[in-house]
């Protein structure tokens, strides 16, 4: 549910989150920026959310995952795609997670498209950071994945990071705009539940079983919770720079 923002003094601003099912939260992400001091904007554009058409209201943007693909002709996807030039234009903090980084892969013309292989990523892969990446955070050994396409490079962008199956892994655009294919936002609940809901998609090529995800969290986890602080202490010390202003919705 949606209503007026209320944001106390003692926020650093309000992030604009966009998720794509009714269920869907942040996770650990949104637990991490309200840690920050931000305050959490939470819209699902397929239900009918309205997106800003400008950002002035807000610190950064944050674009999540989900089933569908960013191929996918919906209406409401093809009006993300469109939209993620105003956090361009406006040079606002954005990150993109999966779906969300292949919205804005699209956005900058590199192309989206399954393994050539049918490979896809679902459970815990290596992660191989580039010298750019390195400068950013401190890496885990390997990273959750929940994925069957990944994207090309985009124009006049710096990879940050390779995977086991797909090249293009993580991805810096200018100097606040960052899309990754893995999930740092995934909490062990979170896992339970796709594991079980979207069980079927454990049966595709290269997919790990369901007790792999959980051996895979209890050996990695520790360490993508470290990339996540590093990274975020980073994104949202740029993020601070857009202290937010009246927006028009923020989470209940």
């Amino acid at each position: 549910m949606l209503r007026d923002p209320a944001t106390p003094d003692t926020h650093r601003g309000t992030i604009l989150i966009i998720v794509h099912q009714q269920t869907s939260t942040p996770g650990r992400v949104g637990l991490a920026l309200e840690k920050r001091g931000f305050a959490l904007d939470i819209r699902r554009p397929r239900f009918g959310d309205p997106l800003p058409e400008r950002m002035d209201g807000f610190a950064g943007a944050a674009i999540f995952g989900g089933p569908m693909s960013a191929n996918d002709e919906d209406d409401y996807l093809a009006r993300e795609i469109d939209w993620l030039a105003v956090p361009l234009r406006d040079n606002t903090p954005l990150l993109g997670i999966c779906l969300g980084a292949q919205l804005l892969a699209r956005q900058l013309g590199a192309e989206v498209a399954p393994h050539p292989d049918g490979l896809t990523e679902i459970g815990y892969y290596d992660i191989h950071p580039t010298e750019a990446g390195r400068e950013l955070a401190r890496w885990p050994a390997r990273v959750y994945q929940w994925h069957r396409e990944g994207f090309t490079l985009p124009k006049d962008a710096t990879l940050l990071a390779s995977g086991e199956h797909f090249r293009e892994e993580a991805f810096r655009y200018g100097d606040a705009a960052y899309g990754i294919q893995f999930h740092p936002e995934v909490t062990l609940a979170m896992m339970h539940r796709w594991t079980v809901t979207a069980a079927e998609r454990l049966k595709l090529k290269g997919a790990q079983p369901r007790d792999r995800h959980f051996e895979g969290h209890a050996r990695y986890d520790a360490g993508m919770e470290i990339w996540l602080d590093q990274f975020l202490d980073r994104w949202t010390g740029t993020a601070a720079q857009h202290p937010a202003q009246a927006c028009g919705f923020t989470a209940n």
